[in-house]
C-alpha cells in the first residue's frame, strides 16, 4: 500500500491545525488480459493419386537378348558342364514367367 499525504503537511501523522490524517490509497494496477490463441492447424496435403504403370511387352529382340544372358549365367552356375540347349530352354522359361 502506498501512503498519500495531503499537500502542505509532509511527515506529520495528523495535522496540527485539525486536518485529518493522511489517507492510505490502494494502488490498483490493471494487468493486460492475456488470451491464448490456438495455432492454426496445418492442412493435410491432398492425397497423391497413384499412377498405374502400364507394363509394355518387350520386343522380340529384347526377349532374345535377355534369354541369351540368362542362359549364359545358368551355364556359368553349372560350370558349363551341360547341354547349351538345356540352358537356353531353362532361360526361356525364366524370362516367360517374368513377362507373362
Amino acid at each position: 500500500m502506498e501512503k498519500v499525504e495531503v499537500e502542505g503537511e509532509e511527515g506529520s501523522e495528523s495535522g496540527s491545525d485539525g486536518s485529518p490524517p493522511p489517507v492510505e490509497k490502494k494502488v490498483v494496477r490493471k494487468t493486460k488480459k492475456t488470451t491464448v490463441t490456438k495455432k492454426p492447424v496445418a492442412k493435410k496435403a491432398p492425397a497423391v493419386k497413384k499412377t498405374t504403370i502400364k507394363k509394355t511387352k518387350p520386343s522380340a529382340e529384347a526377349i532374345y537378348k535377355m534369354t541369351e544372358v540368362a542362359a549364359y549365367y545358368i551355364a556359368l552356375k553349372n560350370g558349363f558342364a551341360g547341354n547349351p540347349s538345356d540352358y537356353w530352354i531353362e532361360a526361356e522359361a525364366q524370362i516367360r514367367t517374368i513377362y507373362k
